[in-house]
């Protein structure tokens, strides 16, 4: 207890304000992310479901997606933008040692959202202004720009957990730089797919969340119908992969961070037949109250078998690891994002039994207010992931090369505070802005009805920010623009 008291008495004053300002930031970008990398991918199969079938209620979904895309991409890029700045404001020792080695990463995520700027202001200025089919071929590199971006942020937290691509000189700096070694460290593989899959099975809970409550309020017209299944039956089917995906890197931890799994599964002292807790509480003695203990299951997850040894924290100084509570956190975290993905498989399987069964959904509302839940449940799942990763790599920034309180500013703690303050109030607005104007697009679209005709003979998207305006269409006698008229087999 006293050395832990001691390690907390040795931090700089201004690592507390720098750690929550980042952690903030970091919570609240994340949210934003799985819509981010996903969206335009689910976006495109319903367009291409659309034009394929020529599916006028597809293509209805797949404009409205597009504007939601939309504005939750400029809402990224501020908060994206805040992340990289804080990077050389509240850790420049870290930034100006190591930025040479792993700065790659965060220019490919720039580079990767400039791209995806571009291509999401060419998809939305199509819409009834470029033919069907060249306008959806035009919109294909969108997700693989998404996916471009978190190649960088994934392959610089990589790097930050498995260092490697240089050379240290005899003042312990980093030389000889390989940065294809730097940017395909051990950790990258498990890192990135798994942390794509969660994006992509997030998103589509999440999407599909919406029209589920929508379902269970009693709307249940194909327009309903069809929001939800599409990027319900996405989510669906990689909820099992991750499953194995997250197996899999929990192995890769155990084998190249052994201090974060110890962590992770509460383990003290390195030893073999360890036991899993669910839950519980790591105290400075070593031991564990509360939870559920389950003799020999750690070493049985770890290695296959009950005589696989696992390190405990005991393995290294007491200043080469997690703090009894941040041991806790990390433990909780990994344990509520591995229940949540448990439940999710469940909630899967029971979508494809009914599925495959009879071809329907599942008729129990039961069902719906689980999937309603699915997308709040699927972001919890995420900030878990990130909180496992970040805070069970502490006390170091760069693993085993440089500490958190080496790596922080020397800006007094007053001002980071009054930062962290103002960072909280504005991002507060710009997340209340960007919910009513969702929520202010949804319920235009909802009074318009969900049918392509409006109801009143018009194209309700007529009045939507990303086509024609009704003006214009009354300007040129009904016909709209030349470039917005219909030709044969056009489904807009």
């Amino acid at each position: 207890m006293n050395k832990a008291l001691n390690l907390l008495a040795d931090a700089p004053a201004q690592m507390l304000p720098a750690r929550e300002l980042m952690a903030f930031t970091l919570a609240t970008h994340i949210i934003l992310v799985p819509l981010g990398v996903a969206l335009p991918f689910i976006t495109l199969v319903m367009h291409h479901r659309a034009l394929r079938r020529k599916d006028p209620v597809a293509l209805l979904l797949a404009r409205r997606w597009s504007a939601v895309m939309a504005v939750q991409f400029a809402v990224g890029i501020v908060t994206g933008t805040v992340l990289s700045f804080e990077f050389g404001l509240l850790w420049p020792k870290m930034m100006g040692t190591w930025g040479d080695v792993f700065g790659l990463g965060f220019g490919v995520e720039a580079w990767a959202f400039f791209l995806e700027a571009v291509l999401i202001a060419v998809y939305l200025y199509g819409w009834r202004r470029l033919r069907p089919w060249p306008h959806f071929w035009l919109a294909t590199p969108l997700p693989l720009a998404a996916l471009l971006g978190a190649f960088g942020i994934i392959g610089a937290n990589a790097w930050m957990n498995t260092p490697q691509g240089f050379r240290l000189d005899s003042q312990g700096r980093p030389t000889d730089v390989d940065i294809r070694s730097a940017v395909f460290t051990p950790m990258f593989g498990p890192q990135y797919w798994h942390f794509v899959v969660a994006m992509f099975l997030t998103a589509g809970y999440v999407v599909a969340g919406v029209y589920a409550v929508g379902w269970l309020r009693g709307r249940r017209d194909r327009y309903h119908r069809l929001g939800f299944c599409v990027p319900f039956t996405v989510a669906a089917i990689l909820t099992p992969v991750q499953f194995f995906l997250g197996d899999n890197i929990t192995r890769q931890v155990y084998q190249k961070q052994p201090v974060k799994f110890a962590a992770a599964e509460l383990v003290w002292k390195t030893d073999t037949h360890v036991p899993e807790y669910l839950f519980g509480r790591l105290h400075p003695d070593g031991s564990v109250t509360g939870g559920i203990k389950v003799p020999q299951l750690d070493s049985i997850l770890a290695g296959g078998s009950p005589g696989t040894k696992v390190n405990g924290l005991t393995s290294v100084p007491a200043a080469d690891r997690p703090t009894p509570t941040q041991a806790t956190i990390v433990h909780w975290t990994f344990d509520i994002m591995a229940g949540i993905g448990s439940v999710l498989i469940l909630l899967a399987l029971w979508y494809a039994w009914c599925w495959f069964r009879r071809r329907d959904l599942p008729r129990s509302v039961w069902f719906f207010r689980c999937a309603a839940l699915a997308g709040v449940a699927s972001v919890v799942t995420v900030e878990c992931g990130w909180i496992t990763t970040e805070v069970g790599r502490q006390p170091w920034i760069v693993y085993q090369h440089m500490r958190v309180s080496d790596a922080v500013t020397s800006t007094p703690a007053t001002s980071l505070w009054i930062m962290f303050g103002i960072v909280v109030v504005v991002y507060v607005l710009m997340f209340g802005a960007f919910l009513g104007v969702v929520l202010r697009m949804s319920r235009r679209w909802r009074l318009a009805g969900t049918e392509p005709d409006g109801g009143d003979g018009h194209d309700p998207e007529l009045d939507t920010p990303y086509g024609p305006r009704r003006e214009t269409v009354e300007a040129t006698g009904g016909a709209g623009p030349p470039e917005s008229r219909s030709e044969p087999g056009d489904t807009r």
